[in-house]
């Protein structure tokens, strides 16, 4: 016996109002904004790589807001210290103690921008954030809030000075993907909105983070059938085996990708994953987790490439729906 598509965990018009929310000051990037909050509602993150000027700061401050979430913004430079990111201890003169001043990095939702611009000794420092939620300082650890989001940018033009990201901390990210530039007709939108005020500015929160909260609770109760989960564990195993590749994907891609599926089933007012949720995330979960091989590399190869041939050659299981 089947169980019924219509059956759903949540009422689909809330997550809707929190992406027509954002899109008031997004314009025309729904796929994307959809992609943040898969991620934040599986406990994820994301590294956003594009060009300066497409509004990856006006996405992240938009889905802070609409989330009513605390924000915070760090500027990486090639001068910035660990403890600029998570904190540090200051001895006050008149209690005659330390005291743990945060960093930025304690915030619900937190802008890494332009990440690859200071030393791998401070990228490391968000290692421990991104995978544990929590920040060791002076041999104490703490536990970040939850929700805990970060959204990394780096720029793929400049890479003067830059210190690219190692594949330790990029299998953290649980999403990759790019904004892009705006159509003529989108960007005479943002032109017209932003003539007397930026919509930023009055952007009301539609969201408490309490109920965020219970809908990444909701999340881990979306049904993933074994046959999906062999499907996922079919593309990731074949990344490792392809020709072009050095390093495939891990199993921490895995469970990054059934978790994201899940989320998106939510998203899409089901309660159950089906493999084409499966098949539409994994570019984005996968290509920053594939090393490609040097061959492959002087053969103009992209991970982008590979993923796509590894996604077209695995079988998609039969059966779109779940047995009760």
């Amino acid at each position: 016996m089947k169980r019924k598509q219509e059956r759903s965990l949540v009422e689909q018009p809330q997550i809707e109002k929190l992406i027509q929310n954002v899109e008031k000051v997004v314009v025309g990037k729904r796929a994307e904004i959809e992609l943040s909050l898969i991620a934040i509602l599986s406990g994820g993150h994301v590294l956003l790589e594009d060009v300066p000027g497409v509004g990856k700061t006006m996405m992240v401050r938009a889905i802070a807001k609409s989330l009513g979430a605390e924000f915070k913004r760090i500027q990486f430079t090639p001068d910035l210290l660990p403890s600029d990111v998570t904190g540090v201890s200051i001895f006050n003169q008149k209690t005659l103690e330390f005291q743990f001043r945060p960093g930025p990095v304690m915030a619900n939702i937190v802008l890494a921008d332009e990440i690859n611009r200071t030393s791998p000794k401070t990228q490391a420092a968000l290692l421990e954030a991104l995978e544990e939620g929590s920040v060791t300082t002076d041999g104490e650890t703490r536990e970040l809030d939850r929700p805990f989001f970060v959204m990394a940018t780096q720029n793929p033009i400049e890479y003067g000075g830059t210190y690219p990201l190692p594949e330790a901390q990029l299998d953290r990210f649980l999403f990759k993907f790019r904004i892009g530039y705006p159509t003529k007709s989108e960007e005479m939108e943002v032109l017209t909105r932003v003539e007397k005020q930026h919509p930023i500015d009055t952007l009301e929160s539609v969201m408490t983070l309490q109920e965020l909260l219970l809908l990444q609770e909701q999340v881990k109760e979306v049904y993933v059938q074994d046959n999906v989960k062999e499907y996922i564990i079919s593309i990731t195993s074949a990344t490792r085996q392809h020709h072009a590749v050095y390093l495939g994907a891990s199993p921490r891609a895995s469970i990054a990708i059934m978790k994201a599926a899940q989320a998106y089933a939510l998203l899409q007012n089901r309660d159950y994953v089906i493999p084409d949720d499966v098949k539409y995330l994994a570019p984005f979960a996968l290509e920053h987790r594939v090393l490609l091989s040097s061959d492959a590399k002087l053969s103009e190869t992209t991970p982008s490439k590979v993923v796509k041939e590894v996604i077209e050659q695995v079988r998609v299981p039969a059966g779109n729906e779940q047995a009760q």
